[in-house]
């Protein structure tokens, strides 16, 4: 059962942005799969990450996407790398902008670090060219 917070109005705008940004299908998988200890961090990240910095009209989502890809790598986080990768490439940054983001990291973050940053984009890239491949033999198998 989801807590009463859900239905708090910083909760339901904090909810639309992030499925808009990280992708519907991973916030309710997350969301489903909360339970009484995990559901503070939920309740936490929405609201104040997605509903109230990524909500302001200081940045446009697409100079929010660069600053993840910096910080995340400089962090070292891949996996949320990956995920904001892929949020980044949703926001309009394209595939060539997000390279030369990572590049410019090597320099501030360290070569490891970026390496590893590198290693996720490319990964991102092979899911998101192997999910658009397989939407589109499903089109011309529709067709027939």
């Amino acid at each position: 059962m989801r807590p009463a917070f859900v239905r708090e109005s910083l909760f339901r705008k904090g909810l639309k942005i992030r499925k808009q940004v990280i992708g519907a299908e991973y916030v309710e998988r997350r969301l489903q799969t909360a339970n009484e200890y995990t559901w503070p961090f939920e309740e936490l990240a929405t609201k104040s990450a997605w509903g109230m910095i990524w909500s302001r009209p200081g940045l446009p989502r697409k100079i929010r996407s660069f600053l993840n890809l910096g910080v995340l790598t400089a962090l070292s986080l891949p996996h949320e790398l990956r995920l904001h990768i892929r949020a980044a490439l949703r926001n309009g940054l394209t595939r060539k902008e997000i390279a030369e983001a990572l590049l410019h990291c090597a320099i501030y973050c360290g070569y490891p670090k970026a390496v590893a940053a590198l290693r996720a984009m490319r990964e991102v890239y092979e899911q998101v060219d192997g999910e658009e491949r397989r939407k589109a033999a499903r089109k011309k198998t529709k067709r027939r």
